[in-house]
């Protein structure tokens, strides 16, 4: 995309890069001409002016991602991305992995309130991030106030269909040496079904960045997330009951900081650590119920790394890094049924891991450029891994660049696939990686003499030694399934006047089983569940005068297999298409003390499509919300 195209691209959209420097893909703010692999970025004042408030819903109109929800606001919303499993993808909070040990998350209560934007990886990120980063990673980055020293205010409050409601509020502010910002909200709804169905989340996040000289930087985030989802369903979707319910909360926190020595040389470090306590509690119902389970996870992770950038020469950057992590579970699981008790024995578990990477980037600002890396793992359960990754990128003209990528990536198993005891179910603490062998080639151009830019990207995974469940063993996790997925991404944008902007995503995804290993997930010669084949997003979005934004888009997903549990049974989901149209408008500028007062209004699956993303599970129909924000004090932060 050339420079004109690119700014009157970015007053409008936020698929497109907001500077032309990214970070994820090679830990090194690097220009994005010069990135090898497939990277989206995502703005998170763009998102909030299109009124989406998860990160899950963000991530519906990235290239190659497949989001399923199992019914409304708070329930399992899971990521595929690539084909790949939906724990293959490492989250991110400023540098903080969210995810389980093995890759678990749901993206249900992450918000974005406090975002300033997403970094979206597409492709084996293994080396510089560890386990889960497979098929990519997602990387959200905190916004911090900044210039006049001037407090800034942003609040919000709002309310739709289902019964939703929201309250937000955010404080930024600073000088070009302390920065920070601190933020709260509250968003609540009734849900999709008649009883025991709704659910609350409420965050807070802080950020306080200091640079204290030319050659120093620290960054401090916080963030608490608490949420609580009442569900009446069983795996197969039938209402079962009356109060179950499932709490997620849990810190987060990192320290990021750094020091340039020389002009040539800096050092980082990072110590993060992520805890998350995630409970069930399905008491009887009544009298009569003799049903009675509880179980409680507690999962704890730590971590410090270290790691150097040294500059060689100009346009060229040597990174390695060390480092460790523990992670422990701590399980109880209490069950009491008409068939007598189904406990199980309480675990403590803990798995340290070490690391060290390294990496050679070359050739930045010149027309071909150049990345390699790899990276040795010392797992405490499965002992040593090694993952590779290189790439090019050419840049025949100021129109058109072309690149190649080729990377290894790994997830290591669970906790529960590795130590499970009792219900049935005996894990196995001989189980290896699971691991992926991946290539990607693409060309992005842009028209000369035209405001329209075309990105197409053929890429080809394969995934072995996936871990599956098996009846007739013992221990009953075991490393069998094998699978491929490939497919190609097209991306087109065209400014069609000053001010408005079109866009239209396209995703071919061919999946197979080669071996399933007698799982139902997995069916030899079937394709992977919940991945539909073709995928499409148009949206288009205008600025209307200085005062506001209007968007409509449209998100298409074709057939795609799913398990029936009811029967297990493999069934063929329709097609469905989500119409969703959003309109923002500042009704008072803030001027002279006077706040501003901005309206909006939201609109989601307008065509009520009942098409189903879970086999036997509900989706949400026409959904309207309404809400105003008040802005006050310093420079927008929105």
């Amino acid at each position: 995309m050339n420079a004109a195209l690119l700014l009157l691209a970015l007053a409008v959209q936020d698929t497109v890069l907001l500077k032309p420097v990214v970070v994820t893909a090679t830990r090194v703010p690097t220009p994005a001409d010069a990135v090898t692999a497939a990277v989206t970025v995502i703005s998170g004042a763009s998102l909030r002016e299109r009124g989406i408030r998860t990160v899950g819903a963000a991530l519906r109109e990235t290239l190659g991602a497949t989001v399923v929800e199992t019914g409304g606001p708070g329930s399992q919303t899971s990521l595929f991305l690539r084909g790949g499993e939906s724990d293959y993808v490492k989250v991110l909070l400023d540098g903080v992995p969210l995810n389980q040990p093995g890759g678990a998350y749901s993206f249900a209560h992450l918000t974005t309130d406090d975002i300033e934007r997403i970094e979206v990886v597409r492709g084996p990120v293994s080396v510089l991030y560890g386990s889960d980063a497979v098929v990519g990673v997602v990387q959200i980055f905190t916004r911090t106030g900044s210039g006049g020293g001037v407090p800034r205010l942003d609040a919000e409050a709002g309310a739709g269909s289902h019964g939703t409601s929201r309250v937000a509020a955010t404080v930024t502010g600073g000088t070009a040496r302390l920065a920070y910002s601190l933020g709260f909200s509250r968003f609540a709804a009734d849900g999709l079904f008649p009883v025991n169905s709704d659910y609350s989340n409420s965050t807070v996040a802080a950020r306080l960045r200091v640079v204290p000289d030319a050659r120093t930087d620290a960054a401090v985030t916080v963030r608490q997330a608490d949420g609580v989802f009442h569900y009446p369903t069983n795996g197969a979707g039938q209402i079962v009951d009356a109060n179950q319910f499932a709490t997620d909360r849990g810190p987060a926190v990192s320290l990021d900081l750094g020091r340039r020595l020389s002009d040539r040389l800096e050092v980082r470090a990072l110590v993060w650590m992520n805890e998350t306590d995630g409970r069930v509690d399905n008491a009887p119902d009544d009298a009569t119920d003799s049903t009675d389970i509880h179980s409680r996870d507690r999962v704890r992770r730590r971590s410090a790394e270290l790691r150097v950038n040294w500059q060689l020469r100009p346009g060229a950057t040597l990174t390695g890094g060390a480092s460790v992590e523990e992670a422990r579970l701590r399980s109880t699981f209490s069950c009491r049924t008409s068939f007598g008790d189904c406990s199980s024995l309480p675990m403590d578990k803990t798995r340290p891991t070490r690391a060290s990477f390294v990496q050679v980037l070359t050739g930045i600002g010149r027309p071909v450029s150049l990345n390699a890396g790899g990276r040795l793992e010392d797992n405490g359960q499965f002992g040593t891994f090694a993952t590779w990754r290189v790439g090019a990128a050419w840049r025949l003209d100021s129109a058109t660049r072309l690149r190649v990528a080729a990377g290894t990536g790994f997830k290591e198993p669970t906790f529960f696939e590795t130590y499970a005891t009792g219900f049935g179910t005996t894990g196995n603490p001989n189980l290896r990686p699971e691991r992926t062998v991946s290539w990607e080639g693409g060309i992005e151009h842009t028209v000369p003499g035209t405001s329209l830019s075309l990105a197409v990207t053929y890429f080809d995974q394969r995934f072995r030694n996936l871990v599956v469940y098996d009846f007739n063993r013992t221990p009953n996790f075991v490393n069998i399934a094998d699978a491929r997925a490939s497919g190609a991404e097209v991306q087109v944008d065209y400014v069609l006047q000053r001010g408005v902007v079109a866009s239209v995503g396209y995703t071919y995804l061919d999946t197979r089983v080669l071996d399933g290993g007698g799982d139902p997930t997995f069916e030899t010669g079937k394709r992977l569940l919940r991945r539909p084949t073709n995928a499409a997003t148009v949206r288009v979005t205008s600025r209307l005068g200085a005062r506001g934004t209007a968007t409509l888009g449209a998100r298409f997903a074709g057939d795609r297999d799913d398990l029936d549990f009811e029967t297990f049974s493999r069934v063929t989901l329709h097609p469905y298409t989500r119409v969703q149209a959003a309109l923002e408008y500042t009704v008072l500028q803030g001027r002279g003390g006077v706040p501003a007062i901005t309206l909006q209004a939201q609109g989601e699956n307008l065509l009520a499509d009942t098409g189903r993303e879970i086999a036997n599970f509900p989706v949400r129909g026409r959904t309207l919300f309404f809400g105003m924000t008040l802005g006050a004090g310093n420079q927008s932060s929105r």
